[in-house]
């Protein structure tokens, strides 16, 4: 008679069925690919580019509604005034209709579409005599308009105590050169070097004008909050 060995091998479990009246747990969901809002953002302005540089009017409005509030903004810094600035944005953008055949994405579409923003700003200012040459002319104010140095007085510029408002009249009251490379510099981002070459001036002339805006900036918005109650 043979003898069988009992096996080692684990019965094969059966899987319980839920008890009665409790349902069966769902399978787990595979989540969905999360896409960044700004990647979808780019690459819609990616397609609408495409299209505007073939000749589609529609895209090339879209992208007008998308930037135009930026352009008009850098617009308006640079040049203080809104009739100017609401000019020279429809100067860019008639550029941007222009030479958007030449854009080959080296670079964010908004950063490119800053720089010749900013050209055009630069030409319309050399068209009004604010030359390279007479930079220091411009940005140099009478002697007995010069800021003064207010030494141990807090300073408001930096310590946040201003509102927008109040620091854009400031901004706008600033001779026109300086207020130039100020918006250049602290509010645009932009190094010496590059708005050296941007002006054609040198990066000391930068540096030196930026030094008195700053110093003129602040005295302005001092007296500007003195004029609204502020102490």
């Amino acid at each position: 008679m043979t003898n069988y060995a009992p096996s080692t091998r684990s019965p094969r479990k059966t899987p319980k069925s839920p008890p009665v009246g409790v349902p069966a747990k769902p399978a787990e969901a595979t989540k969905p690919e999360y896409i960044a809002p700004n990647a979808t953002a780019n690459q819609d302005q990616a397609e609408l580019l495409a299209r505007a540089q073939i000749g589609d009017h529609q895209a090339f409005a879209q992208l007008y509604s998308i930037h135009k509030r930026n352009v008009y903004s850098l617009c308006l810094r640079m040049v203080g005034s809104v009739a100017e600035a609401e000019d020279l944005t429809q100067e860019a953008f008639l550029q941007f209709h222009r030479k958007i055949e030449t854009f080959r994405g080296e670079s964010a579409l908004s950063t490119w579409l800053h720089r010749l923003a900013i050209n055009v700003v630069l030409m319309h200012l050399r068209r009004k005599s604010l030359q390279v040459s007479s930079l220091d002319e411009l940005t140099d104010p009478a002697a007995d308009q010069r800021p003064g140095r207010s030494f141990g007085a807090p300073d408001l510029v930096l310590s946040g105590a201003i509102d927008r408002l109040t620091l854009q009249r400031a901004i706008n009251d600033l001779p026109a050169g300086y207020r130039l490379i100020f918006v250049l510099h602290d509010i645009e981002g932009f190094e010496h070097n590059e708005i050296a070459s941007l002006l054609d001036c040198s990066i000391g002339n930068s540096k030196s004008q930026l030094h008195k805006a700053r110093l003129r900036l602040r005295e302005s918005v001092r007296g500007l909050l003195r004029e609204e109650g502020h102490k």
